[in-house]
């Protein structure tokens, strides 16, 4: 008899069938005529009883049988985003009879199949949905624009304007003096037209606006573009202050976040293989690194007070038992190097991945102020959920769920992924193997300067000390008065501060200062500079001017050797910390010393 529509066949009286068949038929949506053999064998009397009892038969209108895994994959023809896996039985060498293989193993085994379904994915296979995911996304990540970009302001002009520590405009201008037209290419940034202080003020006060229009839904794939080409303009001409992991990481997410809005779900996989490739760096470099700290496990007896801006909580956490230390850099280690992998895995494994990243960020939270970085890290494990995980039954029945993925749209997701996931196997491969694959050094390399694909490994060495550069002023060469700095460890008994989402860029720049020296850092000198003239953007950094009068004639800085105060310590003086090992970072300078 002639079937308008493609006919699925499947064991009325299995309940694993059933199971999936009522996933199929809400990925189908009606494309597809779902009937057991058990009323519908008679309609298809060249099929015989056996065979649909061995397994499901999919009979196409024009009269073509397609049984077993091939029916599987012709019905996911029909799912829309879901036609690739045809194609893979099509064309590629060998997954045809594996595919097949597997299916006739679980035909076989049906109890096994229907406790494997049922742990991995739930009493109920729902299909995978992510128009709440996205939509809340976006919304959350707006707000950490909209932070990213108020923190800058109101200290781009002391680190970078015309008066700062490090001029964009002289850096920019060197640059085109050695690069010529290339460097447009070296550094897109849109301060090439103007790095002004009203301009560079004026790109801070626009991403805040446009990250609102984010939060607020409203024109949010063209805020989202501008965003993207502001922060790589801040990215490329802020220099050392913002050449941080999660200035990279903001900007690969910025970069994928514009094509969320065109609904493919090759968009939420590729968020996952960003989250994926990010934190497996972050582990495996630790390993490769030979840091003992942690192939001993004795990391975390140092993290938290070594760390560049502790909180609060971190001395308290300093003083838990060294088993429990230990225990939580094994776990570091197991989440950034194994769970990570749950993350590729059906729904349940991937939650529980989810779940263990989404503690590890926020034990991270309570104890050091990384900016919005864990915040990020923590918003991307949205993607490792769907609609009907997050169960916001109110906020779902007010969004509309609209049409699925235009094709130009999957089209658009399929070539991002194309260069996207080779780049980022080659990040995997100079980390682990210190070479490029073949070919796709050369392609990274053209894409490097828009940072849409960035390489990741935070603290690969563990630090066991903690040197902090003391900058101090003084007006005849004989009484020296502080710089205090507004989160780093100065005064022993300020405790450490909260500053999240905030980052305070001079502050922790000071931090990777103290590991080398001023040869390393000549911005060091700038900075230093800046204080004798008594430029108010740099004074604007620090928590206050201890020459407010008139600027100092000369500075230096000094290191010494920090760390937590013991309880016993704490509890006679108050002190957080406890300072000791003097030196000179900077000899006493004065302006007629950069005159010369």
């Amino acid at each position: 008899m002639p079937h308008r529509l493609p006919t699925l066949v499947f064991d009325g009286d299995c309940g694993i069938c059933r199971y999936w068949v009522a996933y199929w038929r809400e990925l189908t949506d009606g494309r597809i005529d779902y009937r057991p053999y058990q009323a519908a064998a008679a309609h298809f009397p060249e099929i015989s009883p056996a065979a649909f009892h061995a397994a499901i038969q999919l009979i196409e209108p024009d009269g073509r049988v397609y049984s077993g895994a091939a029916a599987t994959f012709r019905v996911l023809r029909h799912a829309p985003g879901r036609a690739g896996w045809w194609w893979c039985y099509s064309h590629l060498p060998g997954f045809a009879a594996l595919s097949e293989w597997v299916y006739a193993f679980f035909a076989h085994h049906r109890v096994l199949l229907g406790g494997l379904t049922k742990f991995l994915w739930g009493p109920a296979l729902r299909a995978e949905r992510y128009t709440l995911v996205s939509w809340i996304f976006l919304r959350l990540f707006g707000a950490i624009y909209v932070a990213a970009f108020v923190s800058l302001a109101v200290q781009v002009q002391g680190l970078i304007g015309r008066d700062g520590i490090l001029p964009a405009a002289d850096y920019l201008a060197a640059v085109q003096r050695n690069f010529g037209v290339s460097a447009y290419r070296l550094l897109p940034t849109l301060f090439w037209v103007t790095s002004s202080d009203a301009a560079l003020f004026a790109g801070t006060v626009a991403g805040a606006v446009l990250g609102l229009l984010v939060v607020a839904d409203r024109w949010t794939r063209p805020a989202l573009v501008g965003l993207f080409l502001l922060y790589l303009s801040y990215v490329h001409a802020g220099q050392e202050f913002m050449s941080f992991q999660w200035d990279s990481l903001m900007l690969e997410v910025g970069f994928l976040a514009i094509f969320l809005t065109g609904r493919s779900r090759i968009v939420v996989w590729l968020f996952r293989w960003l989250i994926f490739r990010y934190l497996f760096l972050a582990g495996i470099v630790k390993l490769l690194s030979g840091d003992p700290t942690w192939r001993s496990l004795t990391a975390l007896e140092y993290h938290f007070w070594t760390q560049p801006l502790p909180t609060p909580l971190a001395w308290y956490a300093a003083q838990l038992p060294r088993w429990l230390l230990i225990g939580g850099t094994a776990a570091t280690l197991i989440i950034e190097l194994g769970a990570v992998f749950l993350i590729f895995l059906p729904r349940r494994l991937r939650a529980a991945a989810a779940v263990s990243v989404l503690l590890l960020q926020s034990l991270i939270v309570l104890t050091g102020n990384y900016n919005f970085f864990n915040l990020l890290t923590m918003l991307l494990c949205l993607f490792l959920f769907d609609d009907a995980a997050l169960r916001i039954p109110n906020l779902q029945s007010r969004l509309r769920s609209g049409p699925p993925a235009s094709r130009a749209a999957t089209i658009i997701a399929t070539l991002l992924a194309l260069l996207l996931v080779p780049i980022g196997l080659n990040r995997i491969c100079q980390t682990v193997a210190r070479r490029d694959l073949p070919m796709l050094g050369t392609v990274a390399q053209a894409v490097a300067p828009f940072m849409i694909v960035n390489p990741y490994g935070l603290f690969a060495v563990m630090t066991v000390t903690r040197p902090e550069i003391v900058i101090e002023g003084s007006a005849d060469g004989n009484v020296w008065r502080e710089y205090v700095f507004r989160y780093q460890p100065g005064p022993l008994s300020r405790p450490p501060l909260w500053n999240i989402p905030h980052q305070p860029r001079l502050d922790w720049q000071m931090w990777f200062a103290a590991l080398g020296d001023v040869r390393e850092n000549p911005w060091v000198v700038n900075l230093m500079a800046r204080l004798l003239q008594g430029s108010r953007p740099v004074l604007g950094l620090f928590a206050s001017n201890p020459f407010a009068d008139r600027p100092p004639k000369y500075v230096r800085a000094q290191l010494y050797d920090y760390r937590f105060a013991d309880r016993r310590t704490r509890g006679l003086t108050g002190q957080w910390w406890v300072r000791g090992s003097e030196a000179s970072y900077i000899p006493p300078i004065g302006l007629a010393d950069f005159q010369e």
